[in-house]
């Protein structure tokens, strides 16, 4: 455990340190090429800012107008006749617009029911093994200015339909 804690309280500064004089022995001006990098981030937060600000609206919306519990009304029966907790269904639909409500959420779950109990460990299955779709490829597709998607959100819509199925099971049996 001591070597774990070892590397990870020094593997930043190495990594720091070997970019530094990587760049120094080939002759770049690392500070001014980080600059350059600085100001591309910068202005690549300019780009997609009201994309983010948008989406965090919208998830807001949704919350409280009670669209949120409406859906998840659908899900109770399902949940009820398979024996699942039906505070999954609302933490799994906020994950795939926004990480931090669903974390709030399972902050929640986790003080009600604790983090070793069974919804507790189904919703941290979940957590790590679903993504956050719109916020992603509202970011990274608008970053990169693609604008045909393809059938990128059916994939990942599939993917995170999978991720939910697994940690439900794998929630009961652990």
């Amino acid at each position: 455990m001591q070597i774990l804690l070892y590397i990870s309280k020094y593997a930043i500064p190495v990594i720091i340190g070997y970019i530094v004089f990587y760049g120094i022995s080939h002759k770049v001006q690392v500070y001014e090429a980080f600059l350059v990098g600085v100001r591309e981030g910068f202005k690549l937060v300019i780009d997609i800012a009201p994309t983010l600000v948008g989406l965090l609206i919208a998830v807001g919306i949704f919350r409280s107008s009670g669209g949120l519990a409406l859906l998840c009304s659908i899900f109770n029966p399902i949940a009820n006749a398979f024996g699942i907790h039906p505070e999954i269904f609302p933490i799994a639909i906020v994950r795939l617009f926004s990480s931090s409500a669903a974390t709030g959420m399972v902050l929640d779950i986790f003080k009600t029911y604790g983090p070793d109990s069974v919804i507790g460990n189904t919703v941290s299955v979940l957590m790590s093994s679903t993504e956050t779709i719109f916020y992603t490829m509202s970011v990274y597709f608008l970053s990169v200015k693609i604008t045909k998607t393809r059938w990128t959100l059916a994939g990942a819509l599939l993917a995170s339909l999978a991720g939910i199925v697994v940690s439900i099971i794998l929630g009961i049996y652990m």
